[in-house]
């Protein structure tokens, strides 16, 4: 896609994701064939930043709110997963033009789980908790084996 047929060139869809580890695996989840993005491809849980995740919040300053990522992500995986982690992670981003044309920010994260057993949502059709070596055998989304691979060095699970 040329960049000039980019619609909106200054705002973003901004979305985060985050690679939980369990006991030396990482959860995989198979996205909706009918999904606009990816559809059934292997990823991690995540989803989109909404202004509802902070607009009807105390503002942490007078005219800010902090941590609005930290609390959206956690939602996103607690309705996608049913699952509770531990402290997220900073791992990268990365940016990508939406089928839409509308550009797109990706920040991942990474965490340990904390409690609960998986139940998808409808965003999701499949599940599986595996090692950095057998995510190579499902059809991820371009570019997460390597940030599963940083996450298992920092681990050190390799």
């Amino acid at each position: 896609m040329r960049i000039m047929e980019i619609k909106n060139k200054e705002l973003h869809r901004v979305s985060a994701t985050a690679i939980i580890h369990k006991s030396g695996k990482y959860l995989l989840v198979q996205r909706s064939k009918n999904k606009k993005s990816f559809p059934g491809k292997w990823t991690v849980p995540g989803g989109k930043l909404m202004v509802d995740d902070y607009i009807n919040l105390p503002k942490t300053t007078s005219d800010h709110w902090y941590f609005a990522i930290d609390k959206s992500l956690r939602r996103e995986i607690k309705e996608e997963t049913d699952l509770e982690i531990g402290d997220l992670k900073y791992l990268c981003d990365m940016t990508f033009i939406h089928p839409d044309g509308i550009p797109g920010i990706i920040l991942s994260f990474y965490a340990d789980w904390e409690s609960g057993e998986v139940k998808l949502d409808e965003d999701n059709i499949n599940f599986a908790w595996v090692t950095a070596e057998e995510a190579k055998n499902y059809d991820l989304v371009e570019g997460l084996i390597e940030e599963i691979k940083m996450v298992d060095n920092i681990k050190g699970e390799n």
